[in-house]
């Protein structure tokens, strides 16, 4: 009986260390395929931008980022208050 006992906690010991080896090596091989494939993703990512940016040169005029940033200043009320340089706080 004693024999019966040590035979199935050292089957059950050897189960469960198998177990964690296989699931360590699952995981390992898991998230090494899945950096590859974010690898893969960021080259072709940067293969798209070269050749987007190679096919666009000397065809394309260049674009003003901010139309506003050259606007007339058509506002009044900036002209309205002669008092704009005078501190209304004296404790500073």
């Amino acid at each position: 009986m004693i024999n019966n006992k040590m035979n199935k906690k050292t089957l059950v010991t050897i189960i469960v260390v198998i177990l964690i080896l296989a699931l360590g090596v699952g995981g390992y091989l898991y998230l090494n395929k899945k950096s590859k494939i974010e690898n893969a993703l960021d080259e072709a990512s940067d293969a798209l931008q070269k050749i987007t940016d190679s096919a666009a040169k000397g065809v394309l005029p260049s674009i003003q980022t901010n139309p506003l940033e050259n606007k007339p200043d058509i506002n009044p009320a900036d002209k309205a208050n002669p008092y704009q340089d005078i501190k209304t706080n004296p404790f500073e």
